[in-house]
């Protein structure tokens, strides 16, 4: 699958269908994996993190979640076909897994909202299978014993797939150095997904999210949580889509001098990304 970067990180080209059938064929191997869901926030966040990168990179796919990262993939003459956010990619995943028998756990949001969910989809799909909930308590990845028992958990759930709602980068960096650990189950992360299918957290209507104004809609909801990420950290997106963007013009030109096609510029390079398997690894 076709890559575009965006700073340090990237997407794949690929459609809602796509992607769909992408997290079939990787349940079919058995092997495990994990999918993300980049917006401009993550964007920003992997500029000073390595390991966040790392995470990316060892990625399965990778999913863009954000209108200005569409537009800028348009700029670059590299679009991308849609934009496809955890919050819309997560109900038809679910109503995939309703069809196909895929055992689905959730991992994250607060206590009952899992439980909501899985009302919420098993009245819409009487076939769906929820076969775990887990909310853990604030900081349980710095616990050792906690981590264990919530791996073993989905392990003994013998879950196809785990919607990981944790928000960016704990739910990356968890998926990352648990997907050994995991296997064969395909992890996602999610952020709010689960928040807006039970109802607690309203999403923007259509138009603000074409119009890329989704973030405000947001702001507007959660002024206290959302204030610093969206009026202060990500104004650096503007600095790395300009970098993002020079990278490919200059990827441009190299292919009508050398008379080939363009090659992929590509995030920056991370260190060795080697996933620890131990699921009691500290995140950090």
């Amino acid at each position: 699958m076709k890559r575009i970067p965006f700073g340090r990180v990237y997407a794949h080209c690929v459609t809602s269908a796509e992607a769909l059938e992408q997290v079939k064929h990787l349940i079919a191997k058995g092997e495990g994996g994990y999918v993300v869901t980049p917006n401009v926030d993550h964007v920003v966040q992997a500029e000073h993190s390595d390991a966040l990168v790392a995470a990316y990179d060892m990625a399965d796919l990778s999913l863009v979640d954000g209108q200005p990262l569409l537009w800028l993939s348009r700029l670059m003459n590299d679009p991308l076909p849609e934009k496809i956010s955890g919050s819309d990619f997560v109900p038809l995943l679910i109503e995939k897994a309703a069809r196909e028998g895929w055992r689905v756990f959730f991992l994250g949001a607060q206590e009952g909202v899992g439980a909501e969910v899985g009302r919420v989809m098993c009245a819409k799909y009487p076939d769906l299978q929820i076969v775990g909930i887990e909310s853990p308590a604030f900081g349980f990845e710095q616990d050792p014993q906690q981590c264990e028992r919530i791996v073993q958990k989905a392990a003994e759930a013998r879950a196809d797939i785990i919607v990981v709602a944790l928000g960016c980068p704990k739910q990356e960096l968890l998926m990352h150095r648990w997907k050994t650990a995991l296997a064969p189950a395909i992890a996602i992360g999610s952020g709010a997904a689960l928040d807006f299918i039970a109802g607690n957290v309203r999403r923007a209507p259509a138009w603000m999210s074409r119009s890329g104004l989704e973030w405000l809609y947001r702001l507007a909801q959660q002024p206290r949580t959302l204030a610093h990420r969206y009026l202060v950290r990500d104004r650096q997106i503007f600095a790395i889509a300009w970098r993002t963007w020079l990278a490919s013009r200059r990827a441009a030109r190299l292919s009508l001098v050398v008379g080939v096609e363009a090659p992929d510029p590509g995030p920056e390079s991370a260190p060795d990304p080697h996933a620890d398997s131990n699921p009691a690894a500290k995140v950090a």
